[in-house]
Parts: C-alpha cells; structure tokens; sequence
C-alpha cells in the first residue's frame, strides 16, 4: 500500500521522457561490467540479454513494441552509480533492471524515484533499497533471511564461535554480516567481527586473528575480488574451519580461487542449475548452449557455461519487466510503476514471483552450495526454507 499511495501521488507530476518512435520500447540495464563486483554483474546481464533473445518483442495495449536493452556501467561504484542511473533516465528508459551490488541500487534508486522510472532489482538483497525507495521493485530474497539460512548452517557444522569479516563502508556486506551476527548469536554462538577498508590485498593479519581467537567458522560476504584473495591467503595458511558467504561468493572467481587446494568455501544463493524441476530444465539447457554458441558471452561467464545464479534471476527479471508492460498496457513509466505491485510471474525459474507491499518478492527458499575444489564446480547441499529456521 505504502508504494501504491507515493507513486499515485506523483504520476500527474511526471513528464513522461520515454520514446515513442518506431514502436521501441527501452529497458535500462543498470548493472557493473567493471570495478569490485563487474564479474557478478556481466552475469546478471548474461541472463537479462539471453532472456531478450527469446522474447525479443512484447504486446503492450494491442501494440507490438521491440524491446530495446540500454546498457550501462555502474563501475560498482554508489558515486558513479548516480550518473549511470542519470544516463538511463536521459536514454528515455520505461523502466530499469539491476543493480548486482545493493550499494549501487540504493545510490540509483533516488534518481529513479525522482525521474518516475520503476526499477526491479535481480540480486540486491539489502532490505534498504526497496524500504527507502517507492520506485524499486525486488525478485531475490532478502538479507535477513540469508543471514539467518548462513548462521544456522554455521551452526549445523558445529560451530560454536565465528569470525565476520566485511568491508568498510561497504552496503551489502555490512548488512549480510550484521544480520548473520544477530542469527548466529540468537542460537547461542559466539561472534567476533572486523572490516577491512577498500583496496586491501593481503589478509594475514585478519585471518590470523580469526585462528588466534579460536572460531570455528569464516563468514566474509564481500566482493569476489577480496573473497578470491581470502580463500587463496587462507589456504595457503591451512586454515581447517571452512570459510562461508553468500550470495556473491556464488561466482566462477570463487571456484577458481578455491580449484585444488584444502579449503571448504560454502555459500547461500537463489538458484541450483541442476534444479531441473519446472521451467529451470528448459532455461539451464538453452542458456548453456547460448553462451558456448557465443565466445564473448562465455568470457563474460568466466570462460565456463555454469549457470550463476545471477543469471537466472537476470532472467526472471526481464520476463517480471514485462509481464509489467503488458499489465500497464503502456510505456509509460508512471503506468508501469501504478501496475507493478499487481504483477505475478508464475513461471520463473528461481521461483514463483509476487510483491508484498514494500516491493520484494515473497521469496522463502535459499541454496546452500560448497565450492567442489576438483571438479571446479558448486555441489549442492541443501536447500532452506524460512519455516526451517522457525
């Protein structure tokens, strides 16, 4: 209710800048192909671009539109994330897919707010960018509920005392880690935390720490840039107790960093490609075959056809995006935005998708996977639903 009461209030203000011409209708994909998360975020993309290749057009009020995917980099960067939003919204974008990185999706969502353009989030899991923004919209679960799954799987493996280690100033991870603290020490653990500023590469000290206090258990959601750093410096000091994370860890740069050596990296995430059940059989096999029918695709893969997570929500949410412009008849934004909170999609491969009234997705099911050192691949553990950790 409290998004439908802000965005009726301020449609009559708008002035509409999409484009008309020619039957195009543009979607802003506002995701980083460069700086801390840039790999995360060409995957995300990957499955946004193999989404518009199968449903290139949409039918909005009687009206075949093609569908135009504008491309920026947000450099995973809030600062610059300001101007990349900008320049969607000068693009005449209806509206907007991304951010991977929540950082970047709370800086974008106050342009988007004030330009009136809707925006649906894929993987930015903090609960800020859809509570502090009326014109974002979210298909991932949230932080809460991935620091709760991650908390009681530390605690399933015996762990009694746990070290958090996040960057400075850094959205996602701060968040993730506050919300495993206040899980894992609710179940009687113990918690002993620090964080590390941006540009930090040699982790020795904090990981020394963590052995010298006694913990039983890494919890680091950071970018795959430290995480890879992490895991080789750990590994090369035979640390035992397993390092855990979420859902950014579930990238082809961890399993790189982790392929051959003695350590046990587990992550949460939204999406196992060997789920085959529903429609996730019929896109993990042609999303495979797109990305090894195309070289470039597959670099921005990571040089692999395993399918991330990320890239089946970018796939889901282009599919939400327009089940939208078919529910609001219209490119307008402000028509888009008014039609949202109605919007259901059945058939998403990461679960069925339906708003609550602050935005997010009622998502209740998280994957808990550990990096296989010599297949170079994720092995899937378990599943987690919110009723399990009740």
């Amino acid at each position: 209710m409290k998004k439908i009461l802000a965005i009726l209030l301020t449609v009559a203000l708008l002035i509409p800048t999409f484009a008309l011409a020619d039957n195009v209708v543009k979607i802003g994909v506002f995701e980083p192909s460069s700086g801390d998360n840039g790999a995360g975020g060409k995957q995300e993309v990957l499955g946004v671009e193999y989404a518009n290749t199968l449903k290139p057009t949409v039918t909005i009020g009687g009206t075949e539109y093609t569908v135009q995917l504008v491309n920026v980099d947000n450099q995973s960067d809030s600062s610059k994330a300001v101007t990349a939003a900008q320049e969607l919204v000068s693009s005449g974008v209806s509206l907007v897919l991304g951010s991977y990185g929540s950082g970047a999706s709370m800086a974008g969502g106050d342009v988007f707010a004030e330009a009136g353009v809707p925006a649906i989030g894929l993987s930015c899991t903090n609960p800020s960018v859809t509570t502090l923004c009326d014109y974002y919209w979210r298909i991932c679960f949230l932080d809460p509920f991935q620091g709760a799954v991650m908390a009681n799987f530390a605690n399933s493996l015996g762990a009694k005392k746990a070290y958090v280690l996040t960057m400075l100033g850094e959205d996602y991870g701060n968040g993730l880690g506050h919300y495993f603290t206040q899980a894992f020490e609710g179940l009687g653990g113990e918690v002993i935390s620090e964080t590390f500023p941006e540009g930090t590469s040699d982790f020795t000290a904090y990981i020394n720490n963590a052995v010298n206090a006694g913990v039983e258990a890494i919890f680091a959601p950071c970018a795959t840039t430290y995480a890879s750093l992490i895991i080789d410096q750990a590994a090369s000091m035979n640390v035992t107790f397993p390092l855990l994370a979420g859902d950014t860890w579930e990238s082809s740069v961890i399993l790189e960093a982790a392929a051959g050596k003695k350590v046990d990296v587990y992550v949460s995430t939204f999406f196992d490609e060997n789920d085959t059940s529903g429609p996730a059989s019929a896109f993990v096999s042609g999303f495979k075959a797109w990305l090894n029918e195309n070289a470039d695709k597959k670099t921005n893969n990571g040089g692999n056809d395993i399918v991330a997570a990320v890239s089946a929500l970018g796939f889901d949410g282009y599919n939400v995006a327009l089940a939208a412009l078919e529910a609001a008849g219209s490119i307008d934004p402000a028509d888009i935005a008014a039609a949202l909170p109605g919007v259901v999609y059945e058939d998403a491969v990461t679960g069925s998708i339906a708003f609550d009234e602050i935005g997010d997705a009622k998502k209740d099911m998280a994957y808990v996977k550990k990096a296989n050192n010599d297949t170079v691949a994720f092995d899937f553990v378990k599943t987690q639903s919110v009723a399990g950790l009740e």
